[in-house]
């Protein structure tokens, strides 16, 4: 895979650390104003910020949208603001997320709808939105905004198409590239793109292309590791998507190729309530062994060569080279 091939002989453990060298200390800031924008003198939203903070992640997304504003050497410090803007709005997405499919832990921490309520969970997902659209508006640029804002209803349309397809073993291949774009690839778009306007503007458009790749190449990526890791890996039980009748790329791409007796597993998978670990264990393998989790891989792996063809223009330089590293640590990463 000529440039990320060579990275990805590289050990994954600590790259992302060393992505996010050239931008540590911003991202201190980026938690220090994300910290601003949500507090609040209610209690229990003080109370469940806070344990959403400490489940914030990686801070991958902010990590993009700083990289993208130094791109031409010339960052803003406005892009600080913008980083926990688009982190916070990840983190709504992951709240409703988690009270739509009734999850109980997320990075291997209880999810606020099993440690307060759904009720709860709903409304601190529209709280966070809010809050993050009005630090946007603060920010007083309306191309940002509108970019963000776009991204917001396409986070929105992506949940309603992933509704449409539960328990849905004829959702084709297409459709789940639009559901991964709305739903994924949109956020990481944006965070790039809006990022480049915080500093590298003429740097646009091919950094928005660049985290559309970037974000189809990630999301791929999550779906193989629902069949390849367990818990202690990801911070959830394997097999979630099966268990909760999600139809991903490797099960899209075993299907054609499965025998009937194969077949009626799969589907009495689907057909069950609450599918026992056999039945998962089993489907897991059956799609292993038809070769879809090797053709989603591919699949992945032509998304990050087309995510580093985007990079091509930018000035070579320790920014180019965090933004080409991170296509290996999505391809690369475990968790």
């Amino acid at each position: 895979m000529s440039g990320v091939a060579a990275r990805m002989r590289t050990p994954v453990t600590g790259a992302l650390r060393d992505i996010q060298e050239p931008v540590r200390s911003r991202l201190d800031d980026v938690v220090a104003e994300m910290q601003r924008i949500v507090t609040d003198n209610l209690p229990i939203i003080r109370e469940v910020s806070a344990h959403l903070l400490q489940m914030r992640g990686k801070m991958f997304r902010p990590t993009l949208a700083l990289l993208s504003s130094a791109a031409a050497g010339k960052p803003e410090a406005r892009a600080t603001a913008l980083g926990a803007v688009v982190e916070l709005m990840h983190l709504a997405t992951l709240v409703h997320d988690d009270s739509v499919d009734h999850s109980v832990l997320r990075r291997g921490l209880p999810t606020v709808n099993s440690m307060f309520s759904h009720q709860v969970s709903v409304i601190m997902g529209d709280f966070l939105y809010s809050r993050a659209l009005t630090a946007l508006v603060e920010m007083g640029d309306l191309e940002i905004l509108k970019i963000v804002t776009d991204v917001a209803n396409e986070l929105t349309i992506g949940e309603m198409r992933q509704l449409a397809a539960v328990d849905s073993l004829s959702f084709s291949e297409d459709e789940y590239y639009r559901l991964i774009r709305a739903k994924t690839a949109s956020l990481i778009a944006a965070a790039c793109e809006s990022g480049a306007l915080c500093g590298a503007a003429e740097f646009r458009r091919p950094l928005a292309q660049f985290g559309d790749r970037l974000g189809m190449a990630f999301q791929i990526a999550d779906d193989i590791l629902d069949y390849t890791e367990d818990e202690s890996v990801t911070g959830k039980p394997g097999g979630l998507d099966l268990r909760e009748h999600k139809v991903t790329l490797p099960l899209i791409a075993a299907l054609p190729s499965l025998s009937a007796v194969e077949r009626e597993r799969v589907e009495a998978l689907f057909r069950a309530e609450n599918p026992s670990d056999g039945l998962v264990a089993d489907t897991m393998a059956i799609v292993e062994k038809a070769g879809g989790i090797e053709y989603a891989r591919r699949q992945g792996e032509r998304f990050a060569r087309e995510a580093e063809a985007a990079l091509r223009v930018l000035p070579p330089g320790s920014i180019r080279s965090a933004l080409t590293d991170s296509i290996a640590y999505v391809m690369e990463r475990r968790s």
